[in-house]
């Protein structure tokens, strides 16, 4: 009995030396989340917005999409707000006024403003795709095309300016055929309602960007009969501009920015068209997946996306070249007044890890 009061006092005893541990476990994890507050803190602060502003939300932009999807972006810093101009002109205005921070479209639109004397010009410093976008459609089923079927017909183009009308013209010249004399081509039509324009019966030909052409292929309103980024060769087609200030002012981001796009380039290289389709699906809801797979096919096929984001020399030539023979630029715009290597030149040389 006297043994049992002293069994009692050291259980206590020992109770107390747990309760003590525990408490100082418990203090130390306090001390813990105390000092890990501020760092996640410091943390969230260092995430810094960027506007991005993309021409139109295309199949045709995939490794964009890979990039904004897999976190790259976020690894690099930056919490990107995207918005669909709807247009390079809108883009580009939206760029000037200040409301977004990079503009993602033609760099025709660049080498307008430069010619306008603005005095805070867009720059571009990244590329991503090197083909023309566009896909030629002729009206029901055709089993063998040739591009003098068009003589005498009506084509639903694009906007007078804008690359795709110029590839579209510049195609037509190199296979005899005036535009506007030769062949009608509609061009006051806005981007998104010319697809539908041709679905309405008007037209005998159609160019425009997947998915849609895949859509309508398969609702047997036409046949898919060329591919004009084929047909025209490599290009400085879509590239990644801010204003001169803002890069001057923010090379940090611009870099950055850059290896995440570079990042989303190399992915889509290793990666089956499947896995990209899987991947950049959220961007293009209610689509069926096949058809997403279809349509990345059809650009993998023309090699339209850029393997690196350093922009091409030579294909800002080809640009310009389009560009005069439509009518639309007098004289050539000396490359590096308008466009830096700088950073994709960088961010290559230095690599990354997928």
């Amino acid at each position: 009995m006297g043994k049992a009061p002293e069994r009692a006092r050291h259980a206590a005893a020992g109770g107390g030396r747990a309760g003590l541990v525990s408490c100082r476990m418990l203090a130390v994890v306090v001390l813990l989340l105390a000092l890990s507050v501020p760092w996640a803190t410091a943390f969230a602060q260092e995430m810094e917005t960027v506007r991005l502003s993309e021409v139109v939300r295309s199949v045709f932009y995939a490794p964009q999409y890979v990039a904004l999807e897999l976190g790259y972006f976020a690894d690099e810093g930056l919490e990107i707000e995207l918005s669909t101009a709807w247009g390079a002109h809108n883009g580009m205005a939206a760029l000037i006024s200040g409301s977004v921070d990079i503009g993602f479209f033609g760099p025709e639109a660049t080498i307008y403003v430069y010619n306008q004397g603005a005095p805070d010009p867009a720059i571009g410093f990244a590329q991503l795709t090197q083909r023309d976008g566009s896909f030629f459609m002729a009206r029901g089923r055709v089993e063998n095309f040739d591009w003098n079927d068009v003589r005498g017909r009506l084509i639903v183009g694009a906007r007078k300016g804008g690359v795709p009308q110029m590839v579209l013209e510049w195609v037509l010249r190199q296979k005899g055929i005036e535009p506007f004399l030769d062949v009608g081509i509609i061009t006051h039509l806005a981007f998104e309602a010319a697809a539908g324009a041709f679905e309405g019966g008007l037209g005998d030909y159609v160019a425009q960007f997947e998915p849609t052409m895949t859509h309508m292929e398969r609702a047997g309103v036409g046949t898919i009969v060329a591919s004009l980024g084929a047909e025209a060769g490599d290009i400085t087609y879509t590239v990644y501009h801010a204003r001169k200030s803002y890069i001057e002012s923010r090379p940090d981001i611009i870099e950055r920015f850059t290896r995440a796009i570079y990042r989303g380039q190399l992915w889509v290289q290793h990666h089956s068209t499947e896995e990209i389709a899987t991947v950049v699906a959220p961007y293009f809801p209610g689509m069926d997946f096949d058809v997403l797979v279809a349509a990345l096919d059809r650009y993998r096929s023309i090699d339209a996306w850029t393997p690196t984001p350093i922009i091409s020399r030579d294909g800002f030539a080809r640009l310009q070249e389009v560009m005069m023979m439509a009518g639309e630029l007098a004289d050539p715009v000396p490359f590096d007044d308008v466009m830096t290597n700088v950073f994709a030149e960088s961010v290559v040389a230095a690599g990354v890890s997928l």
